[in-house]
């Protein structure tokens, strides 16, 4: 398996769009590195590329690449059933497709798709209540976030539907027994709804460890007065634009690369 930053670039043979965008997803890629939202290789962001000759296009981590050395170049094109559309040395986890498949055949608002399996987005998905409104992070998103429950690794075709029904509108989902994914129209707003989503997982086990007869948590109207009040950060042009920028700085100086 070639190292990514032994690749040729492709940037110059791939048109604007296509490189901005491999550039935002390998970024979004070392940014989940970053806050120790990995399983080695084996969970999957994708992100959406403009149709070619009609047929829809996206792209996803080669298997093998770890999450902090992903680059723009070494990211693989495939079509909606996870072919490969591109000449490439890297292969992809097909099974690591479906339900990214799923969501973005049914969502086209879903830009781009994050499905981590952290142990506190993990360890929150076990547990009978789910996600509970004990913090500011949670309430945040709760009102956003859906669940589907545990069907064994995600092999079959066929839990795509399910998958896709249990979603509905919403734009968080968690997994039972399983993990976490968050969907947006574009990198940074996805990567800022997981970022929520996990500091809320987090908290909560943090709390509940004192003992869960000693938890204040708050009503559904606050849950709804929060959601209102933080809506606007995942609002395209606001939210991303506000904290994207400066995590592209603190990965040139941390870890640059990704833009190789």
């Amino acid at each position: 398996m070639p190292d990514p930053m032994d690749m040729p670039s492709l940037k110059g043979k791939v048109s604007e769009e296509e490189w901005a965008l491999r550039c935002q997803l390998a970024a979004t890629y070392r940014l989940c590195a970053m806050h120790g939202w990995t399983d080695l290789v084996f969970t999957h962001i994708s992100a959406r590329l403009p149709d070619e000759d009609g047929a829809e296009r996206f792209l996803i981590n080669p298997y093998g690449v770890m999450f902090d050395e992903m680059t723009a170049s070494s990211l693989v094109k495939i079509d909606l059933e996870g072919n490969i559309c591109q000449d490439t040395p890297y292969n992809i986890n097909p099974a690591g497709f479906t339900i990214h498949s799923a969501i973005h055949a049914a969502r086209h608002d879903a830009g781009c798709v994050i499905h981590v399996h952290t142990p506190y987005g993990v360890a929150v998905s076990v547990q009978n209540g789910g996600l509970r409104r004990y913090t500011q992070f949670s309430m945040i998103v709760n009102n956003d976030l859906a669940y589907h429950d545990y069907e064994g690794i995600a092999l079959e075709l066929d839990e795509r539907e399910r998958i896709v029904n249990d979603l509905g509108d919403k734009s968080l989902l968690m997994l039972r027994n399983h993990g976490t994914l968050t969907l947006g129209p574009n990198c940074a707003i996805a990567f800022l709804r997981m970022y929520f989503l996990e500091n809320a997982c987090k908290t909560q086990i943090f709390a509940q460890a004192a003992g869960t007869e000693n938890l204040h948590e708050e009503d559904q109207a606050m849950a709804d007065t929060v959601q209102a009040q933080a809506g606007g950060a995942f609002t395209p042009g606001y939210g991303d634009n506000l904290i994207w920028p400066g995590l592209m700085r603190k990965l040139k100086r941390t870890n640059p690369g990704f833009d190789h």
